[in-house]
């Protein structure tokens, strides 16, 4: 299991929560998306690592700007 931990701006909201995690949630092998809202961070653990371009890529289609690794 990889676990690693993602900035996120933009995000104010239940709602923002929902889908930044939602669609990080889609991209292959993630297991589990869990969004801090006061952090300003989500952290996904999936299978295996998963390429920082590939949730930065899910971020952005959410709406929000990703901010690199924490």
């Amino acid at each position: 299991m990889a676990t690693t931990i993602h900035l996120v701006q933009g995000m104010t909201c239940a709602h923002c929560a929902r889908s930044v995690g939602g669609g990080i949630e889609g991209i292959d092998g993630v297991r589990r998306a869990v969004v801090d809202l006061d952090a300003g961070a989500v952290t996904v653990e999936a299978v295996a690592p998963v390429p920082d371009q590939a949730i930065a890529a899910a971020v952005a289609e959410a709406g929000y700007e990703y901010g690199g690794r924490a």
